[in-house]
């Protein structure tokens, strides 16, 4: 079972390596990268490589990991012994299956996103750690383990928002997504807008590239806001002739695809001022 890409997804030779490496393990791959680089899509583009079913777990703030095992509703069974119903005599009934549950007991092996881990606090990824490694868990209402049918392939994915326990590490296969160069970025576009024309496309990547270099800069853009920026020019039919500047003018066209925040439209304004007071 080896990962190679697919027609959707541009996979570089170290990434695929990462993913071949922690299914042959049978290790998680946990990745890292900067948002918007493709670490979700990645696992959902390794599961369509690979021919299995996904099972997708998204974390947050308020997440508990015992949510990713399962969770006994107590309320709804003490609810219903005063109303006489005869399902309280099975707690099974008030048990309901969480995302590891699930993959655990899946008549197939899956692809398991635990996708942002880092949003959870602190004590969320050691919570798992008995579970991932055994690949099994106990359930105390019911009195009966939970083990794989078929060992999983898991996906981590962390936006470096804080740092993971180095127990969890140790248990992971690790690997981080650097920003594509320009040529990996031409063919994930291409991927995406297979009809766009070569002038328009590289003078769009000489801007971005431009513009994300630039020293200051709060927040830099990712892959999946040059996507969008490029969609937006395809749809407003512009050309390479009409994304040209003057020094006078920082901004690109539509940049508000590509700038999020004030501090950094800011900065390329006071560029077209500084530009302006040289002329």
């Amino acid at each position: 079972m080896k990962f190679t890409g697919t027609k959707d997804y541009i996979a570089t030779d170290d990434l695929t390596i990462a993913v071949n490496a922690a299914v042959t393990l049978e290790r998680p791959l946990l990745i890292k990268g900067e948002p918007g680089t493709g670490k979700t899509e990645l696992a959902k583009q390794v599961a369509s490589g690979l021919g299995l079913t996904m099972i997708e777990w998204n974390v947050k703030s308020t997440t508990k990991a015992q949510q990713g095992l399962y969770e006994y509703d107590a309320v709804s069974r003490l609810r219903d012994s005063q109303l006489g119903e005869q399902k309280v005599h099975d707690v099974s009934n008030y048990i309901r299956k969480g995302k590891l549950w699930q993959a655990f007991e899946a008549d197939e092996k899956v692809v398991l996103l635990i996708d942002e881990i880092d949003k959870a606090d602190i004590e969320f990824p050691n919570d798992l750690l008995q579970e991932l490694d055994k690949m099994e868990f106990y359930v105390y209402e019911t009195g009966q383990t939970i083990a794989a049918k078929h060992r999983p392939i898991v996906i981590i994915t962390s936006n470096n928002e804080k740092e993971l326990p180095d127990a969890f590490l140790r248990r992971c296969f690790f690997h981080y997504i650097r920003f594509p160069d320009v040529e990996t970025l031409k063919q994930i576009v291409t991927v995406h807008h297979p009809g766009i024309k070569e002038s328009l496309l590289t003078t769009a990547l000489t801007q971005f590239f431009e513009l994300r270099e630039q020293p200051g800069l709060k927040k830099k853009p990712s892959t999946s806001e040059v996507l969008d920026w490029l969609k937006l020019l395809l749809a407003e039919d512009l050309t390479a002739e009409d994304l040209k500047r003057d020094g006078a003018n920082a901004l690109p066209k539509l940049h508000g695809a590509l700038l999020k925040n004030e501090q950094d439209v800011h900065l390329f304004e006071r560029l077209a001022f500084m530009a302006r007071g040289e002329r």
